[in-house]
């Protein structure tokens, strides 16, 4: 109960804990890299000075400095070097592949990027410079200097993870509540749609009009539809092996009579019957919401063609209008839940369409093609029932 009630001030408390960790992280290793940075000068220096000795020293001198100052010579095992003569000779290196160190241009090279991470070190004889010291960064400081870089990266990671673990532990979350009312909406549906049933037969037993009753009947059993599909989000639907044509035909005709004779509609079928492995109530429900989004799109005026086609194994249907079209870039974004360019929609039609077709049917769903104030096709494709008798 705390955590729900405080939860985004605790998210933004852990946010700015995590900011400031790293923040002091990356400080300390910029900090440690300098300081290295500086003691490999320190040392680099002190190399100069050995050289220097050895230079100003009295070569037949048997003294004990001459010792030290060789030690100190040979200690250099890791940071790369170039000591140039005052004519601009190679004088030594260390630290240096010795096949390419005979290439003048790779030494040139070298100089330029010693000269970029670190300031040369003169080497004097009295007042006059002798030799000048190149030298770079050493292995452990060139990993050193990319160690904050990988801390970033391993920190974007666990960010990331945490991020989707959050939205997919949201998504579950908002799919359960929209489950829970779908089915509390079909459960409410429930009672009085038994009570039009009732009173149904009630107007039979009144010798009123047949016809009138039958209309009647029809959209009562739209409603039980209705209540079946919303009983089934959540869950997953059952699948069984139904002639496609018939079935887009019912939702198709339902439609037809139900629309403004302003809108020209045709329906395109080949002969003969198509098998699928289909839920009927949640395919109807596609059907009506894409047949009703392209008469949204026509304004209630145009051509509506539905489409029924098939290649091998595979069934297209397609649903084509002659409405205002879809820009190219809103071919993927108008599938996704909550995008509408309606003034009360609320963006969930195609959303749950795409669904429908590709989650519980294994299916596929498109903007086939689309054209600014021409129309726009949306096609559908599902595989034929190939267990069919």
């Amino acid at each position: 109960m705390i955590f729900t009630k405080y939860g985004n001030a605790f998210r933004w408390i852990i946010i700015i804990a995590s900011f400031i960790i790293v923040s002091l992280i990356l400080w300390k290793t910029y900090e440690f890299f300098q300081h290295f940075k500086e003691e490999e000068r320190t040392k680099m220096e002190n190399w100069s000075l050995a050289q220097n000795e050895l230079i100003n020293s009295d070569v037949n001198s048997k003294t004990s400095n001459m010792d030290l100052t060789l030690q100190i010579l040979n200690s250099n095992k890791t940071t790369p070097m170039l000591v140039i003569n005052e004519d601009g000779s190679l004088g030594t290196h260390n630290n240096i592949d010795d096949t390419r160190i005979t290439d003048s241009l790779y030494v040139k090279k070298l100089i330029s990027k010693f000269e970029k991470e670190n300031n040369p070190i003169p080497v004097k004889i009295g007042d006059s410079i002798a030799s000048v010291i190149y030298y770079g960064n050493s292995p452990l400081l060139n990993k050193l200097k990319y160690y904050p870089l990988a801390l970033l990266l391993i920190v974007f990671l666990f960010g990331a993870v945490i991020f989707f673990f959050y939205s997919s532990n949201k998504n579950a979350t908002q799919n359960k509540l929209w489950s829970g009312m779908a089915k509390e909406t079909a459960h409410q549906i429930g009672t009085p749609l038994s009570s039009l049933i009732g009173w149904t037969e009630i107007l039979k037993s009144e010798h009123v009009n047949p016809d009138y009753i039958a209309e009647i009947e029809k959209d009562v059993d739209r409603l039980k539809t209705i209540t079946e599909r919303f009983s089934k989000i959540g869950s997953l639907p059952t699948l069984e092996i139904n002639d496609i044509i018939k079935e887009t035909i019912d939702s198709y005709d339902y439609l037809k009579t139900r629309t403004s004779n302003l809108i020209d509609f045709e329906i395109i079928t080949p002969d003969g019957d198509i098998p699928v492995n289909l839920n009927k109530q949640l395919y109807s429900w596609c059907i009506e919401n894409l047949v009703k989004n392209a008469i949204d799109a026509m304004k209630g005026r145009g051509k509506l063609i539905v489409e029924i086609s098939q290649l091998e194994n595979n069934v297209k249907i397609s649903i084509t209008d002659t409405g205002k079209g879809i820009s190219k870039k809103d071919f993927n974004k108008i599938f996704t839940p909550g995008y509408t360019t309606k003034k009360r929609g609320w963006g969930l039609g195609l959303s749950l369409t795409r669904r429908i077709i590709e989650d519980f049917h294994d299916g596929k769903i498109k903007v086939l093609q689309s054209q600014k104030e021409k129309g726009t096709t949306i096609q559908i494709s599902l595989k034929r029932a190939t267990n069919y008798v």
